[in-house]
């Protein structure tokens, strides 16, 4: 599998796309926002004859969705998340500009709610989706295991953890989502976090401060 990083919006969030050798692929945390970042994956896609499967978001704070009607509009693919997260959806213009940004359109609807244990299929690949709350109520990370990959969102952070004080946030929640569901997944698991560098679970066991 090969994973795609690009790095978009003022907040520096990681949009992550998933392909394998069939050319199908997902795209995760969609944070383009300016019309550059959203030319720059719609030309990636095209460049390597991607064919795009699922949009998928580990949650849908505005920094990990910007991009979701974009690629709805340019591939006709509903976004997909978890309900307990669709609330954030509520009045994404007025959200936008509270942040200093500038959003002429609502957010895109979801298309289909991911569960707890779901498998996520494209191409050859398999993701499952892990639900860990805490930063938001519906915080999904996605586990590759053959490949030992983690898309971790904003659960867990190289020496850091999500911030907790956002909207049905909850500090202790997301302390035993992250002990109890991905603490126990092998070490050498590679974390691909919503911000900033990679890191692995058998680093974070050792050096995080916060577990």
């Amino acid at each position: 599998m090969t994973i795609k990083t690009f790095t978009f919006n003022p907040f520096q969030e990681n949009t992550y796309l998933l392909f394998d050798e069939t050319n199908e692929a997902v795209i995760i945390d969609a944070g383009c926002i300016m019309d550059n970042e959203k030319q720059q994956l719609k030309a990636y896609i095209e460049e390597h004859n991607l064919t795009p499967k699922r949009v998928l978001n580990t949650h849908l704070h505005l920094d990990h969705q910007f991009g979701n009607k974009f690629l709805y509009n340019t591939f006709c693919i509903s976004p997909e998340a978890n309900e307990e997260d669709e609330f954030l959806l509520q009045n994404v213009v007025a959200q936008a500009r509270s942040y200093g940004f500038i959003v002429n359109e609502e957010a895109q609807a979801i298309g289909r709610y991911i569960v707890d244990n779901e498998e996520i299929k494209f191409g050859n690949s398999t993701l499952k989706a892990i639900h860990v709350p805490g930063h938001s109520p519906g915080s999904i990370a996605f586990y590759e295991e053959k490949e030992g990959i983690l898309i971790s969102g904003d659960a867990l952070f190289k020496g850091s953890i999500g911030r907790t004080d956002l909207p049905r946030g909850d500090y202790a929640t997301l302390i035993l989502s992250i002990t109890k569901k991905l603490l126990p997944l092998p070490d050498s698991t590679v974390v691909y976090s919503g911000h900033g560098p990679t890191t692995t679970i058998g680093e974070e066991k050792q050096n995080n401060p916060y577990l």
